[in-house]
């Protein structure tokens, strides 16, 4: 472990911390500390002092021109020369005008005194940027004349800064959070070679198997219907006072608004003004053509910049975005410097607030500000020349346990393949099962299961690490657990999921969660401790991971397929990675349901062949029934550290 690294862990024990506040995908902290503040303060007073800013329309090779706000250090003046730090952004560069600042130019405010040129731009179409705005733009490699992608606009744009900004070192660093952070993954396609550090955080990847909108084609109802009722407004021309209008559910409660919208073909009249990008989704339910040009993982070769990939454990809209980055990085780039950086944190969580709890979830220390020095630190070196910061090839948080673990790969290398079986009576177990059987329970599309115990108008960001008893006693939820736990288990990397499942309708939805059940109540206790202040977690369900798949796909993303009425069939698909350890004395819990509302809007459970244009009548019961034994083994297959590397070094 190098020395930073010791540092910054023994300053993130030492550490306190308060509770992030919840994102959205507009409301997130790239546009936070990337956008429209205003605040008179002293950081605001210091950027004032030390920066002047300039606002430019830099020509792309189609002739389109795209907004874009620098903020130079006044003393270029006097020789001094600063790499440019940008973010390309759809959420606006605001405020707008040469007099008007933001009053935050970088993560923290060491960003601001350490020196930069920070360079802000309204993508393709977006606020004050000419052109037409194409969701995840698709990318075009072998491009010809005036064709243009993302990864176009970033390499004129970067040619124009390096010609025109006086001041600049020759050196550009690119980064950004949820969206921004696709624009940044875009930036590293053919790397352009003054591009010489990118930081792709919360990065979507893919909209359709595991990022935002949709989980392995299951649709995400709460988040795009919450999203795109704003930002898929039309915008026909450039402007700058363009807000981010909330929408009126009239209820606070999110769970009765979604069940009585009804169809997902009520949706559009709920929308104030007409939203393209929700007809593209209805006209595109399967992972066709127009989803798969949407994949960026296939598109990210020739990266020449060193990257940081960064994600967090708990983030409910893009956790399979930076895993899934990574990977793709690592696997068509060999020899480019590549480190993953996963903490404990709902979406962009390390750039607002400290991350010390999430939920019912307890880190024990300020998370947080254990990475913010080596974000910096990172484009020091690369930008700067200042000392190497040896991060690791995989700085990872292990919930659970609650520390910091560093890799030489992720997943680790040395992990060995265990599974876990569905047996009878809800037992959970490492011996592959004697005797066949099988579970049922029954479904209604009018009483689904909630994916969390308070539903809000905006989508939860808590519910990933939340008490799951609310679930497991409701009769359409099925769960199995082990026996208490002799020795402590640490889980890490993807869990294959093997279902054998039937319906007796034509249609079903399968949620598998994983779940950390703590020990029964310590002697003594109450519902507090109150001398500690901590709270008692005696038989607490803590969810540690959860993935649906529209179960119609089972076979192919492309090609959906009915079930046969009765018929077992088998289930597999990947769930995202997990870094957990379940501690000695815990146990092992998988509960398996076929709703998740209205995280995951509902299956009719009656095949229609487009599911955003089923009707009312197609949705009906269903009774499930997960098959387990010897010829249908029912499954987790998950990956474990060895007992010797299950503790620190």
């Amino acid at each position: 472990m190098s020395q930073l690294m010791t540092l910054v862990l023994l300053l993130g024990l030492a550490a306190s911390a308060a509770a992030a506040q919840a994102p959205d995908l507009r409301d997130d902290p790239a546009a936070r500390s990337v956008a429209t503040l205003e605040a008179p303060d002293a950081r605001a007073e210091a950027i004032r002092a030390r920066y002047t800013k300039h606002e430019y329309r830099i020509p792309m090779r189609d002739g389109v021109r795209l907004f874009t706000s620098v903020y130079v250090p006044n003393d270029v003046d006097r020789g001094q020369s600063y790499p440019i730090l940008m973010v390309r952004t759809p959420y606006s560069v605001a405020p707008y005008g040469a007099d008007r600042y933001r009053a935050a130019l970088g993560p923290t405010e060491d960003w601001e005194k350490e020196g930069f040129i920070f360079v802000f731009q309204d993508v393709r179409g977006r606020h004050m940027s000419e052109g037409e705005f194409v969701n995840m733009r698709p990318h075009q490699p072998g491009k010809r004349g005036q064709e243009v992608d993302e990864s176009s606009d970033t390499h004129d744009s970067v040619d124009w800064l390096l010609a025109k900004l006086a001041g600049n070192n020759g050196k550009i660093g690119i980064w950004g959070i949820s969206y921004p952070g696709f624009y940044a993954s875009m930036a590293a396609i053919d790397t352009h070679p003054a591009i010489k550090a990118i930081s792709p955080q919360a990065p979507i990847a893919d909209w359709w198997i595991g990022d935002d909108m949709h989980r392995n084609g299951a649709f995400n109802l709460q988040l795009a219907f919450g999203f795109f009722q704003g930002f898929g407004r039309p915008r026909p021309q450039p402007v700058d006072d363009e807000e981010w209008k909330r929408f009126d559910f009239g209820s606070p409660d999110a769970w009765q608004y979604y069940l009585d919208l009804g169809p997902l073909s009520n949706v559009p009249a709920r929308f104030p003004e007409p939203v393209a990008f929700w007809q593209d989704i209805v006209a595109h339910p399967d992972y066709d053509a127009f989803w798969q040009a949407r994949n960026i993982l296939p598109h990210l070769k020739g990266v020449k910049a060193a990257t940081l990939v960064v994600g967090g454990w708990y983030d409910t809209e893009d956790l399979y975005g930076p895993l899934q980055t990574y990977a793709a990085i690592e696997r068509m780039n060999p020899g480019t410097r590549n480190t993953l950086v996963m903490g404990p944190w709902p979406h962009g969580g390390w750039a607002r607030g400290k991350g010390e709890r999430l939920g019912d979830t307890d880190f024990g220390f300020a998370t947080a500000e254990t990475f913010q020095p080596l974000m910096l630190a990172f484009f020091k070196h690369h930008l700067k020349g200042s000392e190497d910061p040896a991060l690791p090839e995989a700085m990872v948080f292990e919930t659970g346990a609650n520390r910091w673990r560093s890799f030489d790969a992720w997943p680790p290398r040395n992990t060995q393949l265990r599974t876990l079986h569905f047996e009878a009576g809800g037992r959970l177990s490492f011996a592959a099962p004697s005797a066949p059987g099988q579970d049922e329970y029954l479904s209604d599309p009018a009483r689904p299961v909630p994916y969390t115990q308070e539903i809000s108008q905006r989508w939860s960001r808590d519910y990933m690490s939340e008490d799951q008893r609310f679930a497991a006693r409701r009769p359409d939820v099925l769960v199995y657990q082990t026996e208490p736990l002799t020795e402590d288990l640490t889980l890490a990397g993807p869990i294959q999921a093997e279902l054998w499942f039937s319906t007796s309708q034509t249609d079903a939805d399968v949620v598998v969660k994983l779940i950390d059940v703590w020990p029964g109540e310590p002697r003594g206790w109450t519902e507090r401790d109150h001398e500690s202040g901590r709270k008692n977690r005696g038989g607490q369900q803590t969810l540690v991971r959860g993935e649906p798949i529209r179960a119609r796909y089972r076979e192919s993303w492309s090609q959906p397929m009915p079930f046969e009425p009765d018929v077992p069939a088998r289930v597999a698909f990947e769930i995202d990675d997990v870094f957990h350890t379940f501690q000695r004395g815990h146990r092992i819990m998988v509960q398996v349901q076929s709703s998740w509302f209205p995280f995951i809007d509902r299956n009719p459970q009656r095949y229609v062949a487009n599911i955003f244009e089923a009707k009312a009548e197609d949705y009906v019961k269903a009774t499930h029934r997960l098959h387990r034994g010897p010829e249908m083994p029912s499954r987790l297959e998950i990956r474990v550290l060895p007992a010797a590397d299950q503790q620190t070094p």
